[in-house]
């Protein structure tokens, strides 16, 4: 495989990963997949970290059902680089700082040997397939990838089970004004919502109207419609133009009288300058006019 290969393709990934925790008693020669419990203060998060935010009442959920159930899923953590002992978390955050608040002592765990890349990667990932994600985050996510690992959507599409046409429409909001994706943030606008203000000039103006009225997307969609296309009246209202006067009008006449093509001059009242057209009909017409106008005295 060459190395334009490795990066388009996804690399080890949660497939991988999810391998290791479907069937962790299958062991594989000098694999380090080996499900096993480790001390909670043994275990640290990863610094670069993508998901920064844990809502504190859907960790107390989890640290009731922790209490009740055990953690089910095991972590997936990696050894501490330049450390005797200790790990990082690659994947499972949430469930170790719910596993402190049930007081757990000790977390089943899989050990993988991952470079700090690939670390990285595989979080990212994790948190794209994550159910709670708003679409800002996912759609980070999603760029995150490509920029850092120069993944293709469609890579993205086969790896992660979403279809291209979802990742292309989510990267897309990311061209919205700052404020507008707060509201994406905060759920007071929703993706479908967001999608139609795209194209519209004024996405901001429009999406805090949105938000007042709580317009539906269909409405929404509407509104970025008549934003962005020009009504009846202001296509087939006529541009003002001052009247010309008498000497003008007779200039245009003898000017189009002369050359058989019809003649227009717009002249600047009070100055100096002014705009001439010539409308041709044919390509003879033309030919003749830049023959008249190359002539030498």
């Amino acid at each position: 495989m060459t190395d334009n290969n490795k990066k388009k393709g996804l690399g080890r990934g949660l497939s991988a990963l999810m391998a290791d925790i479907e069937a962790p008693q299958k062991k594989s020669p000098g694999a380090r997949s080996d499900q096993v419990l480790v001390p909670v203060e043994q275990i640290e998060p990863n610094p670069d970290q993508p998901r920064k935010s844990f809502e504190p009442r859907d960790l107390e959920d989890l640290a009731n059902s922790i209490r009740e159930k055990g953690i089910i899923q095991p972590l997936i953590v990696r050894p501490k680089p330049n450390a005797v002992q200790g790990y990082q978390i690659v994947a499972g955050e949430r469930r170790w700082r719910a596993a402190q608040q049930a007081q757990l002592h000790e977390l089943p765990v899989v050990i993988r040997d991952l470079s700090d890349t690939e670390m990285l990667e595989i979080a990212i990932i994790e948190n794209v397939q994550r159910a709670d994600l708003n679409p800002v985050e996912e759609a980070l996510g999603y760029r995150s990838l490509q920029d850092r690992f120069g993944h293709t959507q469609e890579a993205l599409s086969k790896a992660l089970g979403k279809s291209r046409s979802h990742i292309a429409n989510l990267m897309r909001l990311l061209t919205l004004p700052e404020d507008v994706l707060e509201f994406l943030r905060t759920q007071q606008l929703s993706a479908g919502h967001a999608r139609a203000l795209v194209v519209a000039p004024n996405a901001s103006e429009l999406a805090r109207r949105i938000v007042a009225e709580g317009l539906s997307v269909r409405e929404t969609e509407k509104l970025a419609k008549s934003a962005t296309t020009p009504s009846k009246t202001q296509k087939s209202s006529p541009k003002k133009h001052v009247a010309k006067d008498a000497d003008t009008r007779a200039l245009e006449q003898d000017l189009s009288a002369a050359t058989g093509m019809k003649i227009s001059i717009d002249h600047k009242p009070g100055g100096e300058a002014g705009t001439v057209t010539v409308n041709y009909k044919s390509l003879s017409q033309l030919d003749w006019l830049c023959q008249a106008l190359s002539r030498t005295s």
